[in-house]
């Protein structure tokens, strides 16, 4: 097969969808593999790199024009959509929930969409978004922090406090991948970290591995309201797999919170779960709605792209080697996990959370197989 792995074009994306390990892997099977010259720049891998691991280097057009399946980072952008096509396979982060647009584009286009964050296990896990959900969750607090800075609108708290001064008060919404490194990070930092999570094992596996060095919630309102009146800093990262996710924080809760207090919202790429958020870039990540600093970038890892470009390779690279050794029914029959990621196919919309958040018709997959 014939992968294409383009530069990213989103602002500030500086991630690439492949590392030359992962060149050699696919090479080693037999495949072509094209990369766009400079592509991995943002991550440190210079074109020599790639060369050595058996890529060609060439143009974008040549890229996308060559290509049976193209592996990316983010979502296809305006520029990038007349390069679709019914025979090409697209590979990457999608979040079509959150777009209608780009959903329309690509049912459109014919192609095949395969949607990193949808592949799901059996166990209702989500591999190839694990390992951004643990960088995003460690970046919230990170420029959580950030945002409290008093040059930035923030109210000047320091995360830890200091001798005789009271440590910030850190609320995170949903105890997955990310809300459990949020909270790690937030406690190591010396926070007064509460956690809101509507699963009780997942609050008390949180529970027991911090040590008891946090207060954990069930998820309701009256909880949820309180707690963010309360914070100095909220970190939403609920999530449903495929779709939107739920408005869990209303603007109301947010005009309560003191001002200069500060949110980051890492749900923002399923449409977030903070009423007040709204989408950001990594040029302008911040902006104040009720007198509170806002952080909702759609694309955080981006600004760690060497650590995230390595740690999604690890995790996408199984999944590009069976599409390109098997093709995509071979593969799809094989994994249940992949099937689940296939988004749209053959103008169809294949992933019924897809469907459902546009009130859209949802077509099965094995009936288009």
């Amino acid at each position: 097969m014939r992968i294409g792995v383009p530069k990213e074009i989103k602002a500030e994306e500086k991630r690439v969808a492949i590392t030359p390990s992962g060149v050699a892997a696919l090479t080693a099977q037999g495949h072509q593999v094209w990369i766009e010259r400079g592509a991995g720049l943002g991550s440190g891998i210079v074109d020599a790199e790639f060369r050595r691991a058996g890529a060609r280097i060439g143009s974008v057009r040549e890229v996308w024009g060559r290509a049976e399946m193209v592996l990316k980072v983010k979502e296809p952008l305006a520029s990038e959509l007349p390069h679709l096509r019914p025979s090409l396979i697209l590979f990457t982060y999608l979040h079509l929930a959150s777009s209608q647009s780009l959903t329309r584009a690509l049912l459109r286009s014919g192609c095949t969409a395969i949607a990193y964050e949808t592949i799901q296990l059996d166990d209702g896990s989500l591999p190839l978004l694990a390992p951004m959900s643990e960088i995003a969750g460690r970046l919230a607090v990170q420029v959580g922090a950030w945002c409290l800075e008093s040059q930035h609108g923030g109210s000047g708290v320091l995360l830890s406090g200091a001798s005789g001064v009271r440590p910030a008060k850190v609320v995170v919404l949903g105890a997955g991948i990310a809300g459990t490194n949020a909270c790690q990070i937030a406690v190591g930092m010396g926070a007064q970290v509460s956690v809101i999570e509507r699963n009780p094992n997942r609050l008390r596996y949180l529970h027991d591995v911090l040590g008891g060095h946090l207060t954990t919630l069930m998820s309701n309102r009256a909880n949820i309201e309180s707690a963010v009146h309360e914070a100095d800093l909220v970190i939403g990262t609920v999530l449903i797999a495929g779709a939107k996710a739920p408005r869990l924080v209303t603007r109301k809760m947010v005009r309560s919170m003191r001002p200069g207090s500060a949110i980051v919202d890492v749900s923002i790429d399923q449409g977030g779960c903070i009423e007040t958020a709204r989408p950001t870039t990594h040029r302008k990540p911040i902006y104040l709605a009720e007198r509170v600093v806002h952080y909702a970038v759609t694309n955080m890892p981006g600004i760690v792209p060497h650590t995230s470009t390595y740690a999604l390779t690890n995790a996408t690279l199984g999944y590009a080697l069976a599409l390109a050794n098997r093709g995509l029914r071979g593969a799809v029959h094989d994994d249940a996990a992949l099937a689940r990621g296939v988004n749209v196919l053959s103008g169809k919309i294949t992933h019924a959370a897809v469907a459902d958040a546009f009130r859209l018709p949802h077509t099965s997959l094995a009936t288009l197989l």
